[in-house]
């Protein structure tokens, strides 16, 4: 019995010793027991037993671990672009022993945050050397063989740390002076020209498609019109024959003015026809034009951009050119374009002179009319002007009648000193007389003037007489006592009726 006490108590010294030095390690970490072997013992994901006071336990973490790579300064590329470049590694501690004892050297009992910030700069070095053999398109179109050399190149100084690189990736690529920002552009730029190229093209399509529509309904139209009109010719002249049995004639006429017509019609419609189609032509080539201006837009936008982006000489060279070839174009459209104001402006110029024309024609038109007018009113002043001095003319004969014959041989007598007074003034002219006569009788050559007197009276009173009519020496006798009372005369008018009544009988 005696002799089992100190095998019982070696026992309970050695399960106290694994009690107390009892390990067990997770997936994720690397327990490291050193102190008694030269070699420390690894534990990974597995239980152990560590000797109190002999040994010690150190952890080193497995997990995986981010590592944000950043170039904090601008890096030049292989074409001496400075960019900045923003990354993520994943890394973690190599599972082979060899890794966890070069890790262990490193990294023994630190947490991830201090571990990634240890291998930051590290990896930050190799990325900025791998940035100096790359350009700046490569960096941005092939990332991936970027990410690549970065692991490569960053694998080898890792190894000697005991990490392993699990991936790599860029997150973002900038540079100073926004080239990659103008890459993008272009790109994009080439897109929407294509793009724009493909649409331009099936707007030209459809229109194209929608004017040969156009014209092949026109045609339809035409034709049918064209048959219809032919039909009611037909018609007319059938119906002209029908009607000509009855009024030649007036059939014949008829089917003139039917065919006539027709003609007028036909001209009518032939003439809307090429009015349509010239107007559809007219809009496919404005199309057409409309097409090239939004192609030559859409290049002079494209070679623009392209231009920032071309910094070397030959590039500039080809820029400026291009240029020149598109304000070429562009002088050569507004060209156009002026040529076609012009056209609109002699159309518009055409138009005013024949409303001018039109204007005037109506201007002579209306003083025409108003000639016109003026001279029927002066025709009809004077219709009533004559009918007027006709009344007054009948009236003064009217009243000549209820005169009688006296009344006529005292205004015929009033006149007859004025008409002595001419008479007597050639007379009245003579300054002088000689006188070789004096007479057979002996009478003076004196007295003969004065006698011829009343000769050229009695002349002047028979010439009134035979032109008038009337004989004034009736009148007179008319007028007497003996005319009235004894021989009873009596005058009317201008005839003289004399009636003798002796007084005796």
């Amino acid at each position: 019995m005696t002799s089992l006490i100190p095998i019982i108590a070696l026992i309970l010294v050695v399960i106290m010793i694994i009690i107390a030095g009892y390990v067990k390690a997770p997936p994720d970490r690397a327990y490291i027991i050193s102190g008694l072997r030269k070699n420390p013992r690894i534990l990974v994901g597995r239980a152990g037993v560590k000797i109190p006071f002999f040994e010690r336990v150190d952890k080193l973490y497995l997990g995986q671990m981010t590592v944000d790579i950043k170039t904090e300064q601008s890096v030049p590329t292989n074409d001496f672009i400075n960019v900045n470049v923003d990354a993520v590694a994943k890394v973690r501690i190599g599972t082979d022993p060899a890794a966890i004892q070069l890790a262990a050297k490193n990294f023994l009992n630190k947490n991830p945050e201090q571990i990634t910030q240890d291998l930051q700069d590290s990896l930050q070095g190799n990325m900025r050397e791998i940035i100096g053999t790359l350009s700046l398109k490569v960096i941005n179109t092939d990332r991936d063989s970027f990410s690549d050399q970065v692991m490569e190149k960053a694998s080898r100084d890792m190894s000697k740390l005991g990490i392993e690189i699990l991936s790599c990736n860029i997150q973002n690529v900038t540079d100073e002076n926004g080239l990659i920002n103008d890459l993008g552009m272009d790109n994009t730029a080439k897109i929407k020209k294509d793009a724009a190229i493909a649409k331009a093209q099936a707007d030209r399509d459809v229109a194209i498609a929608q004017a040969e529509a156009d014209k092949a309904a026109n045609d339809a139209r035409v034709t049918a019109q064209t048959e219809i009109a032919e039909k009611n010719n037909a018609l007319a002249i059938k119906q002209a024959e029908l009607k000509q049995q009855a009024d030649t004639a007036n059939a014949v006429a008829d089917a003139a003015y039917s065919i006539q017509q027709q003609e007028q019609q036909k001209t009518i419609e032939a003439a809307t026809v090429n009015a349509q189609i010239a107007k559809a032509e007219r809009e496919a080539e404005l199309k057409q034009k409309e097409v090239v201006v939004k192609q030559q837009e859409l290049a002079a936008q494209i070679e623009k951009q392209a231009d920032a982006e071309k910094y070397q000489a030959e590039k500039k060279a080809e820029a400026e050119l291009i240029q020149r070839q598109k304000k070429a174009e562009a002088a050569k459209y507004e060209q156009e374009r002026e040529a076609d104001a012009r056209k609109a402006q002699a159309e518009a110029q055409k138009y005013a002179a024949e409303q001018e024309a039109a204007g005037i024609k109506a201007k002579y038109d209306a003083e025409a009319a108003g000639i016109a007018a003026r001279g029927k009113a002066e025709a009809e002043a004077i219709k009533a002007k004559g009918l007027a001095e006709a009344e007054a003319m009948e009236k003064k004969a009217e009243a000549y009648r209820k005169y009688n014959g006296a009344a006529m041989a005292e205004m015929m007598i009033k006149v007859m000193p004025e008409i002595a007074a001419e008479i007597a003034k050639p007379l009245a002219a003579i300054d002088k007389i000689n006188i070789y006569e004096t007479g057979d009788s002996g009478e003076g050559g004196a007295a003969k003037i004065s006698g011829n007197m009343p000769v050229v009276l009695k002349q002047v009173f028979d010439t009134m007489s035979e032109a008038t009519g009337v004989d004034l020496a009736e009148i007179m006798k008319a007028n007497t006592y003996d005319a009235k009372v004894n021989k009873n005369v009596n005058i009317t008018g201008a005839d003289v009726a004399v009636t003798t009544t002796d007084a005796e009988n």
